[in-house]
């Protein structure tokens, strides 16, 4: 996980990245994408200790275990995770929420694309940005 936790290094003298900044959140969004598609345990580690997911027609996720296991059945189904920034709006120095488009493949044969739109809210855990809850469904 270390390796893909490069956004907030930064040389010395330079202002750490903030999530207000739209190029921090698509790179937090890289990595998400890309913990999605290599394994779920790194996708839950990017969710605050105490976090939501509230997913369509089902009930509410809280905490990081649990959306470890909410990733964990999503990703028996889908793959090919790529996530688009539409907006980012600051709410203070240690949040932004993020509004988005997601697309993804299910695993079905053959394939089919699945594409949606998320509102995330962003947080500052520990010195890192984390998500805090994340709510999404599909267009169709």
């Amino acid at each position: 996980m270390a390796d893909l936790m490069v956004v907030g290094w930064l040389s010395p003298g330079v202002a750490p990245a903030v999530a207000q900044d739209r190029a921090t959140i698509e790179k937090l969004n890289d990595v998400w994408s890309a913990a999605f598609n290599k394994g779920v345990a790194a996708v839950a580690a990017l969710f605050t200790e105490h976090a939501y997911v509230l997913p369509p027609g089902a009930e509410m996720v809280k905490g990081r275990a649990a959306i470890e296991a909410f990733w964990r059945q999503a990703a028996q189904q889908m793959t090919d995770a790529k996530l688009t920034t539409v907006d980012v709006l600051p709410l203070g120095p240690e949040a932004a929420r993020e509004v988005g488009t997601v697309t993804l493949k299910t695993k079905t044969q053959p394939p089919q694309e699945a594409v949606g739109k998320y509102v995330v809210v962003w947080r500052k855990a520990g010195g890192d940005w984390k998500l805090a809850t994340d709510i999404g469904n599909t267009n169709k």
